[in-house]
């Protein structure tokens, strides 16, 4: 019996995760459809490029609780330490859910040798990666959010930035199994994050080998003079959360 409460946490994981919230609120407050704006994304930054810093703002705080709460839901049901595997399960569904959206589902034919196939948007599960740590351990944000903002606005890279979620995620939580504090099974939520974010970011990353990635914040305004961190700027392969 709590084996299949556990399964059908890791799939309402992953439902909760997919509900594409970005679309959602780009729709009611501009008529637009987010697919069609920018990154086509359904992440933050390509929400504030068609509905502003507002409705890019909500988005984030949505995708957060997109992480958390079903974690939250399957540690009420199944608390013990022996069903951790069902809490990590369940948050990275979400994240895959963020990520790769049931709900954000189209067909793409190629040019060339026009087959069909379908393929499921999202956007890069930083975001959702934190709240589901939030999920496993509150406190994990007080860490996780400083980070990621120092990050973001002391480098300048948005994609590092993101990144620092799961490789913080990681230490956090191999620091505390190692004291006793949580299962050793919580190690396994940021690595898989942190492999489903460096998926998502591979572009980035190629432009962080080759140093043509975009600066953001006060990096990029001392050294261009103007604000590249405008999130209008970012061309499609760019939007890192």
């Amino acid at each position: 019996m709590e084996s299949t409460i556990a399964i059908m946490m890791v799939v309402l994981g992953y439902v909760i995760g997919a509900i594409p919230v970005g679309l959602v609120i780009v729709k009611r407050m501009t008529g637009k459809d987010i697919r069609m704006v920018g990154s086509g994304r359904s992440g933050a930054t390509n929400v504030i490029r068609a509905a502003g810093f507002g409705a890019g703002l909500t988005t984030a705080l949505l995708d957060l609780f997109k992480g958390a709460l079903p974690i939250w839901l399957v540690r009420l049901v199944l608390p013990e330490w022996e069903w951790a595997w069902a809490h990590v399960l369940t948050g990275v569904a979400a994240v895959l859910g963020h990520n790769f959206s049931i709900f954000l589902r189209e067909t793409v034919t190629n040019s060339k040798t026009g087959h069909t196939k379908t393929v499921l948007r999202g956007g890069a599960g930083g975001v959702t990666t934190v709240g589901g740590a939030i999920g496993l351990w509150a406190w994990t944000g007080a860490i996780l959010v400083p980070t990621g903002a120092a990050i973001l606005f002391g480098i300048g890279y948005a994609s590092l930035a993101t990144i620092s979620g799961g490789i913080m995620t990681t230490v956090i939580m191999t620091l505390r199994s190692s004291q006793g504090l949580a299962p050793t099974a919580y190690v396994y939520y940021g690595l898989a994050c942190l492999a489903l974010q460096l998926w998502a970011l591979r572009p980035n990353i190629k432009r962080l080998l080759n140093g043509t990635e975009r600066l953001v914040g006060w990096r990029a305004k001392r050294l261009s003079g103007e604000l590249t961190a405008d999130p209008t700027q970012f061309n499609q392969e760019e939007d890192p959360i």
